[in-house]
């Protein structure tokens, strides 16, 4: 692992962009960088808004996950999200609303978020959060992934058919969805235009 500062370049991420004296440092910041983002998930997801009739409450969690995975890259991303499923699946109440634990209706969700975050890192790596549109089709790409298990999860467990698990579990979220990938549209450019003038 090279302990030099990198630069804004093709093939980093926000978060290799923290200084690193030497390798056992960089693995502090990466540990750091991991419990943050695992910290960081199960606080938005406590921003929680109940949608009438429909199982799944609006959270700030995807999005979290999402920038998460954006921010520190494949490897951390993922290992960040593991690490917030499986604190929350030991008991700590940081799932969406304070719940915990393995297998609720909403639970598909929070695996699908391990698999969009590491998706979301790997295109950030190669600069799918650079430019605007670039940013927009990161982080629908990593909704979609969300969406892919978190809805056949829910009509599982709940007994509902696919469709029905789309109408009351992907359907209502599809604006606010639309809204957070235009903040991160804004955010995730912004902060590379940042890094560079700094580098």
């Amino acid at each position: 692992m090279s302990t030099a500062v990198p630069t804004a370049t093709s093939g980093t991420v926000l978060a290799d962009l923290l200084p690193a004296a030497s390798v056992s440092r960089a693995r502090v910041r990466d540990a750091a960088l991991v419990v943050g983002g695992a910290v960081a998930t199960g606080l938005a997801a406590q921003i929680a808004v109940p949608v009438p009739g429909s199982p799944v409450p609006v959270t700030a969690q995807t999005f979290a996950a999402l920038l998460v995975g954006a921010s520190l890259g494949a490897r951390r991303g993922l290992l960040s999200l593991a690490l917030y499923a499986l604190v929350g699946m030991a008991g700590v109440p940081w799932f969406a609303g304070g719940a915990s634990g393995a297998g609720g209706a909403t639970f598909g969700y929070v695996l699908g978020m391990l698999l969009a975050a590491t998706a979301v890192g790997a295109l950030a790596r190669r600069g799918g959060d650079r430019g605007v549109l670039r940013t927009a089709v990161t982080m629908a790409a990593g909704n979609a992934l969300i969406y892919g298990i978190g809805v056949p999860y829910l009509a599982l467990s709940t007994g509902i058919s696919l469709g029905q698990a789309v109408a009351v579990g992907m359907v209502p979220f599809l604006v606010g969805d639309a809204l957070k990938i235009a903040l991160a549209m804004g955010a995730l450019p912004t902060a590379w235009k940042l890094a560079g003038r700094r580098g």
